[in-house]
Formats: C-alpha cells, structure tokens, sequence
C-alpha cells in the first residue's frame, strides 16, 4: 500500500488477441500506447466527468464501479482524459487500454490497494474474456485460466518476447465492434475443427515460449471464429497471404477485426507491411501498417 494521490497518468499497451485459434485466451502486448490520466475531483460518489462519447463515458463508470466494490472504498469522484495511438474497433484491445487505465489510476489514486492479479481479474469480468485484459495489464504473450464452472479469471502464464520479433499489424478503415462480430460466431463446432484449433494453438504456444521461431512458419490454422470473421474484412484474408508470401511465419486475425497481424522477422517486416497493404488496396480499402514488438512491462503508472 502506498499514500494515496491526488492525479496520476497511466500508459497500457493495445494488444493482439486470440492469436490464431487461442480464442479468449491468448493475448499479447504490444508497443502502442494509450494514456489515461485521472485527477481527483472534491465530490463524494460524483460520475466521473471527462470528454469520451456516451459508450466511453458508460465504460469508465463501470470500471470505476468495479474497482471501488472490489477495493472495498467509498466512491469518490474524479475526471479524466484519454489519448494515445490505439484506434478503436479495430482488434488491438482499445477497450482494455481505456478499462486498465481506469482500474490503474484509481488504484494509485486510492493507495494502491490492489494488486496487478487483482486488476486483471476486475477487468475480465468487465470484458467478458482474459485475453485483452492480462496482455493489456501485465505485459508480453499472455495464457490466461478462467475458471471452467464460472468464469472468474484464475491466473496467467506470460512469456517476455524478443524485440527481433516483429508483429506486421494492419488496420484497413473498417470498425469492428467486438459485441458484434462475436454474432456472427456459430453456437456449436464440430469435434474435428475443435481438435484442430486445439492443436494449431498449443503448437503456437509452445513455439513461441521455445524461442524457436522458424516453427511459427504457417503454424496458425483457426477453425473456431475466423472462418467465420474474416470474410466480414474485404481483402482480410489475402493480406494475411500476402504477408506470409513476403517473408512472415504466421498471421491471423487480430482480436475481432479489422485489424489483421503477421509474425515477422524484423528485417523483413516492412516488405510484409507494403505487402499487406497491397492486398488491402487491391480490395478497394485504405489501411494502415504498424511494425511493432512486444511489450514485455503492460501497465505503467507514471
């Protein structure tokens, strides 16, 4: 526990999500950032008070009411104010940025009453899912465990990657609400693409902690939702193609959409970049690459 402040400014990692079939469960930071800086305010149990658009407003009042019923404080009132480089909508965790920067900042401003675990485990009942949560949180390639029976988070197992490990995002101009592309997923599987998509995740998992990257070389093969997202993303698909064509190992479909992702190389990275927004224009989309590593530290309380 630490004395409690009066403002503070918080910095957390957009990430990538579900990394191929890992679905709500793989998560990844990455070195793009938004900052949420929270002020007190000298008003017992007052909103919170800042300039985000009603969706944006409604999801600091929940974080803030999550945090405050799991802290075990009395509410008090404060503003705030979002900036940085994550776009929203489009499958780099923009949400968990926004929900972490809150739950960190009232954290610091209360005195630090609550763990990094104990965040993670506030912003996954928020967000319905770990993957965003833990990656945006703590930093680096996540596993994140909820419990079978309930679905309260349970514990992450995260990985620090190499800065030689470049991740090709590529955001064509679509929004994608998570909300709803998780309605065009189908309400059952068959047992064969379930065994697949267990196999293509554990596989990936285990390159990626191994270190040895060459056997990310066209390891990703999802059957549980992009089949069914991608074809939402004109020229989607064919970027990830394009990508692997250019020099990356893998690719996939970042979070719900629109972003797409490509594992790289470092030195190959901005050929696999121009290649994918080849693909995209050739779809009639404009879109923008963003050559990026992992972030290995998540949340930041500056």
């Amino acid at each position: 526990m630490s004395q409690p402040r009066n403002a503070v400014s918080v910095r957390v990692p957009g990430s990538t999500s579900n990394c191929g079939a890992g679905f709500d469960t793989l998560g990844l930071a990455l070195q793009i950032h938004n900052r949420v800086t929270l002020t007190r305010v000298d008003a017992v149990g007052a909103l919170p008070v800042g300039p985000g658009d009603g969706r944006g407003q409604a999801m600091v009042e929940t974080t803030a009411a999550a945090f405050f019923k799991a802290a075990g404080v009395a509410p008090f009132g404060f503003s705030y104010q979002i900036s940085g480089d994550v776009p929203p909508a489009r499958g780099l965790g923009s949400s968990v940025t926004v929900i972490g920067g809150v739950l960190g900042g009232l954290n610091a401003l209360a005195g630090e009453l609550l763990s990094r675990h104990q965040l993670v485990g506030i912003a996954t009942a928020i967000e319905g899912h770990p993957d965003n949560a833990a990656a945006g949180i703590l930093g680096g390639f996540c596993v994140a465990r909820c419990a079978a029976a309930t679905g309260v988070y349970v514990d992450t197992v995260r990985v620090e990657l190499p800065a030689h490990l470049a991740f090709v995002a590529t955001s064509p101009d679509v929004e994608m609400l998570t909300k709803e592309s998780r309605g065009v997923l189908p309400a059952t599987l068959s047992y064969f693409d379930a065994v697949k998509s267990i196999n293509s995740s554990s596989y990936l998992v285990a390159a990626l902690v191994s270190g040895d990257y060459e056997r990310l070389r066209h390891a990703v093969s999802d059957f549980m939702h992009e089949p069914y997202r991608l074809p939402r993303i004109p020229g989607g698909r064919a970027a990830i193609e394009a990508g692997v064509a250019a020099g990356a190992y893998t690719g996939w479909l970042s979070g719900s959409g629109s972003t797409v992702l490509c594992v790289a190389p470092l030195a190959v990275a901005p050929a696999v970049a121009a290649s994918m927004q080849a693909a995209f224009t050739a779809a009639g989309l404009t879109s923008t690459a963003r050559v990026l590593a992992s972030d290995n530290t998540g949340l930041v309380v500056e």
